[in-house]
């Protein structure tokens, strides 16, 4: 059976996002404690593990460090979901407001509630590594008084309950994720529309002036539509960047096309993967 090693623990919203990319599909979930371990479960079983790491957020923006592992593993995405995140406040059943001293959850989830966290500041905030996992340290170790921001489906999960849900600031919240294959995968492991029609590539330009407008035009050129540009600095090379760049297409040989005019303008071009835009 397919294995998908995710970062975080049981409930957690990459693991919601892969549950939702396979649908009907069975898999094994690989838990890990960073987006570092994912990497190194999928190189320890590359024909059985595949990889779900999450890549950007309408609100928080990119995780700039997951561009980086992406290009120093050598892996390929093979897929993406857009999942619509919301928060819930969950405690313990026997906890109600009156019993309320603490809330936990990741960094990220507790920013995004900033504004419902600060209509109840006799809460103390306490960071935590994960969103589920706090709620399953609450569970396990009986934590009176305390509370989690995480999905509300964890509730039934640890046997909490939910106190509030839909907590989040911002209702327009999505976070992008990434389906990963090592490149030592023997398989072919297809996406499920069995199409595609977006791809991602890195590459690095040099310090010159109209470089990247160069690659741009080529791209208009062959019609292929840009719908992101991430840059990184290249540490030991001041001022020079890696631009990572997804690009959806509806002719795959003019989609290729495209890369092979651009490719003498840059340096190190290699493309991340192809796979079908999720909606």
């Amino acid at each position: 059976m397919t294995k998908v090693a995710i970062q975080g623990n049981a409930g957690c919203f990459h693991e919601i996002a892969a549950r939702r990319f396979y649908g009907p599909r069975s898999f094994d979930t690989v838990y890990c404690d960073t987006f570092e371990d994912v990497f190194s479960a999928m190189q320890a079983n590359p024909d059985e593990c595949l990889g779900m790491i999450a890549i950007e957020n309408t609100i928080a923006g990119s995780l700039l460090h997951n561009y980086e592992l992406l290009r120093e593993n050598g892996s390929r995405i093979i897929g993406e979901y857009k999942l619509h995140i919301k928060h819930a406040l969950l405690c313990l059943p026997e906890d109600d407001w009156d019993t309320l001293t603490e809330v936990n959850s990741h960094p990220v989830a507790l920013m995004q509630c900033r504004n419902y966290l600060h209509k109840h500041r006799c809460l103390r905030v306490v960071e935590a590594t994960d969103t589920a996992g706090s709620a399953e340290n609450i569970a396990r170790f009986g934590l009176r008084g305390h509370a989690s921001i995480c999905h509300a489906s964890v509730a039934e999960l640890y046997g909490l309950k939910v106190l509030e849900d839909s907590i989040e600031d911002n209702k327009h919240n999505f976070t992008r994720f990434l389906l990963l294959a090592d490149l030592c995968c023997k398989g072919n492991p297809e996406n499920p529309w069995g199409k595609t029609d977006k791809a991602s590539i890195v590459f690095a330009l040099p310090h010159e002036e109209g470089s990247l407008a160069k690659v741009l035009a080529i791209l208009s050129f062959y019609r292929i539509n840009l719908t992101k540009i991430q840059s990184l600095p290249i540490i030991g090379r001041e001022w020079e960047y890696l631009f990572y760049i997804d690009l959806q297409y509806d002719d795959r040989d003019r989609y290729l096309q495209s890369v092979d005019a651009v490719r003498p303008l840059t340096r190190d071009l290699r493309i991340l993967g192809e796979y079908h835009a999720a909606e």
